[in-house]
């Protein structure tokens, strides 16, 4: 079985971390070589406690490698508590450096190679590679420089975040405030480490869906979706490998929100594009800002036109791949009858407008064309785009994908791209909540995707993007490196990403919680999950899965109290809440269908069921709550203010509506008017559950609420107060019986021990009246221990004869006080052992 690594920290002597370097996700370590576990002269010491080695970047190097290199001091000073110093050139007077550097873009990298020293051949000129060495006296007074390089920016960028990962920064230490444990000491591996091109070349996600929810967040964090929001995900991105984004959409517009949007992105090497329906750079909210007249090509062709070229105008200069085609205004298909002559022609008038504003070909622009549902249709119809395009392909929405190249297809130069969801608004219902997406799905589907050539771009609806962390961190993970991934080592991903985040000693138990969860999750949404989903007749199907729910909870909790109290704010974020949300959703729907069948009975237990059922959805809004005020001090208010109860369609409501619930008139009986029913061979009464009751003047029965096993015990008061001869102190059964013949009485009682000089406790027994027998049940105990200790209980037999079936009255009658009843068995055949006995049976009416 292949082993997937997250790039495990390896601890050596007291805090000290060696790092590998490049990170590996599955089975191979991607040209990692293992670390010495003895600190030696040979290993790099990037920073210790009172030292850090001075980060040395080329003035002419990219800016954004530049801005991620104060990221990478950052984390640094998070784990060491010490920051290295960035300097720009100058090298002097520093005995050992941190060098980064891009291939063609710095000046001392360059002289490296030039000079013999760094040999940069198996990389130079690739895709987004890196490489990581240590070089022995580089440039003079200079005894040692860590050399981080890249073939192109993002190669560099990666090298510096990589080893941040490899210290101990989880991607996700912003996103899911995943604690950084802190070392003494860094301690870097010298040898030679070299990453390989990603297998997709652009991969990357859409936030989307994104009201209320992450709106809600951003707005009251950041004021809008403006580059001081962007920086972050930007830098999610990044640390994941990923190279691409489809901004925010809904009523929002990615480039005119925020000029300075655009501008850091492309700082960055964060490719960005506009979504399937937002052509030309230009986001569907700009067209309600600036467009006039309808969006109609046949109508309106030369203000769209003008339109995107202004699109095109603003973006030229960026890295971008320009989304070409038209689909219908607001995300909708085109009028029915659209010609597909009319289609080719948008997009070759499409390229014009590129061509005459980049001033190259179209060719040397990358476009994409995506196959999102109608737009599908008009390919398998004979639509064609040129052959540089790269065709976009799409899942259904639901993470089943639609179409793939056939094997034998000519090749496509522009290649082919998949457009994945986890997250969706739309038919035949919404799911945005909570994840419900299992990895071995999206890697079934995306394996069929890489298998059949799908190469050239992956991008992940993630909607909010909290909370879906984990299908995010995978899809980026897998589109890295498909090839480590098989059906074998799935479950050891997640525990690798479960250990680079909570730890080791837990890894394992968090990562069979999400994967349970997802696939209770992925058998059915929480918004299409109502009181019909599962049969309450057939196979016991909803309480198993009620159960299986709430059992899987509180095997959360119970990891959440273990867990050492820094990590249990990401924990909460990834595990407990969504665990523990959705088991609240079962446990409420569940409850409704038990109420809707019992009130069809006209059963007055369907009352019990409507009490349940509001305690579940009051609980909904409490853990809600909990989730935007309470974790980590109310960070992430409104992420999780998403309905998700209530559905009437594929649109979600307003707000949670509570389901429907039926009482049922109880008719009041009173006890004496009710006898216990036989059934299977048994009879199992409850002590204070009695129809009927014998006082005197001065000794009353009185219950005492939930003492002993079941549901409580029942005795006499006051507690020195002793029954004479004529008193009849009793308490009285009607049992309705269907068998006749001897039966066997047991009456359990507390443990009450013969206070009373060894006398011992006596009641008397019997049927309708007939001769007592009398039952001391204490006198022969003399201060040994042993079962009635142990049992907390003693358990009196006592055999009587049923002439005929119908309606007996059994009667126990206390002779000294201190008698506590509990439970009452009649076996007539068919009475189990077990430790409680069985539950009350059945009341009926007299």
């Amino acid at each position: 079985m292949n082993q997937i690594s997250l790039g495990k920290r390896i601890l050596f002597g007291v805090g000290i971390l060696t790092a590998f370097v490049t990170l590996a996700f599955a089975g191979k370590r991607c040209d990692n070589v293992i670390p010495s576990f003895v600190k030696n002269e040979h290993n790099f010491v990037l920073a210790s406690e009172n030292f850090a080695t001075p980060v040395v970047i080329s003035k002419n190097d990219f800016d954004g490698v530049k801005m991620v290199a104060e990221w990478f001091v950052n984390d640094v000073k998070m784990v060491c508590g010490t920051q290295p110093e960035i300097y720009e050139q100058d090298y002097q007077e520093h005995t050992q450096i941190v060098l980064v550097g891009t291939i063609g873009n710095s000046e001392l990298l360059d002289k490296l190679v030039a000079d013999g020293l760094l040999d940069v051949s198996e990389i130079e000129g690739q895709w987004e590679r890196s490489l990581t060495e240590v070089i022995e006296n580089p440039f003079p007074g200079v005894e040692k420089a860590l050399v981080l390089a890249g073939s192109d920016k993002r190669g560099t960028i990666y090298a510096m975040l990589n080893l941040s990962r490899e210290m101990g920064v989880s991607p996700w230490y912003y996103w899911a405030d995943v604690p950084v444990k802190t070392q003494e000491t860094i301690l870097v591996n010298p040898e030679r480490k070299i990453t390989k091109s990603p297998a997709v070349k652009y991969r990357g996600i859409f936030l989307n869906d994104e009201e209320p929810a992450l709106g809600g967040w951003v707005r009251e964090n950041f004021d809008g979706f403006n580059s001081r929001f962007y920086s972050h995900v930007f830098e999610l991105i990044l640390r994941q490998r990923g190279n691409f984004l489809w901004p925010a959409m809904w009523g929002k517009a990615f480039f005119d929100d925020d000029p300075e949007n655009g501008v850091l992105a492309d700082k960055l090497g964060v490719v960005i594009s506009t979504s399937h329906h937002e052509p030309m750079g230009r986001a569907q909210a700009e067209w309600s800002r600036y467009g006039s007249g309808p969006w109609d090509y046949t109508k309106n062709k030369k203000v769209l036109a003008d339109f995107w070229e202004k699109g095109m105008e603003r973006n030229k200069d960026y890295e971008t791949i320009v989304t070409v085609g038209m689909r219908g205004d607001g995300d909708k298909a085109m009028e029915e009858g659209t010609n597909i002559a009319l289609l080719e022609g948008i997009v070759n008038d499409q390229r014009e407008i590129i061509e005459q504003v980049t001033g190259k070909i179209p060719e040397e622009t990358p476009q994409v064309w995506a196959l999102y549902k109608e737009v599908q249709d008009y390919y398998d119809k004979g639509m064609r785009v040129p052959d540089d395009v790269t065709l976009l392909l799409c899942d259904d929405n639901w993470g089943n994908v639609r179409k793939l190249p056939a094997i034998d297809a000519p090749v496509h130069k522009g290649g082919y791209g998949m457009y994945y969801h986890v997250d969706y608004v739309g038919g035949p219902r919404s799911y945005r909540w909570i994840n419900v997406s299992q990895i071995q799905r999206i890697w079934e589907q995306m394996n069929l995707t890489w298998e059949h050539g799908v190469d050239r771009i992956w991008v992940l609806n993630v909607g909010d993007l909290k909370p879906m962390e984990f299908p995010t961190s995978f899809f980026l993970d897998m589109a890295w490196d498909p090839e480590a991934f098989n059906a074998d080592n799935l479950f050891d991903y997640t525990v690798d990403w479960c250990a680079e985040l909570f730890g080791e000693e837990y890894a394992r138990e968090a990562a069979r919680i999400i994967n349970l969860y997802t696939k209770y999750n992925h058998r059915v949404t929480p918004e299409l999950l109502d009181e019909n989903t599962y049969s309450l007749e057939n196979y016991n199907e909803y309480e198993r899965v009620r159960n299986d729910y709430r059992d899987l909870a509180f095997d959360a909790l119970r990891l959440y109290n273990f867990i050492p109290n820094a990590y249990k704010d990401a924990f909460d974020q990834l595990v407990l809440f969504p665990t523990n949300a959705s088991a609240n959703l079962y446990e409420m729907y569940y409850a409704v269908a038990k109420n809707h069948h019992l009130a069809a009975e006209n059963n007055p237990e369907a009352n019990y069921w409507v009490n349940e059922a509001k305690a579940c959805f009051k609980r909904d809004s409490l853990l809600t709550v909990h989730y935007n005020t309470q974790i980590s001090g109310g960070k992430w208010n409104h992420m999780m203010d998403q309905t998700k109860i209530g559905y009437k369609s594929w649109n979600n409501p307003q707000k949670n509506i509570m389901p429907k619930v039926i009482r049922v008139k109880e008719e009041k009986v009173s006890a004496e008017k009710l006898a216990f029913k036989e059934a299977d061979g048994y009879v199992s009464i409850e002590a204070a559950n009695y129809q009927q009751s014998g006082t005197s003047k001065t000794i009353k029965w009185k219950e005492i609420t939930d003492l002993g096993k079941t549901e409580s015990g029942i005795t006499t008061f006051p507690q020195n107060a002793y029954p004479n001869k004529k008193d009849e102190v009793y308490l009285e059964y009607a049992v309705e019986f269907e068998s006749t013949g001897d039966v066997e009485v047991s009456v359990l009682v507390s443990p009450t021990l013969n206070f009373n000089a060894n006398k011992g406790l006596r009641y008397a027994i019997s049927f309708d009246g007939d001769a007592e027998q009398i039952v001391n049940f204490n006198e022969a105990y003399r201060g040994e221990l042993g079962p009635w200790q142990a049992n907390r209980i003693i358990t009196t037999k006592t055999t009587h004869n049923i002439d005929k079936a119908g309606v007996h009255r059994l009667r126990i009658r206390v002779l000294e006080p201190g008698i506590v009843l509990q439970k009452i068995l009649i076996d007539t055949g068919g009475l189990k052992p077990s430790y409680l006995g069985p539950p009350q049976s059945e009341q009926v009416k007299l």
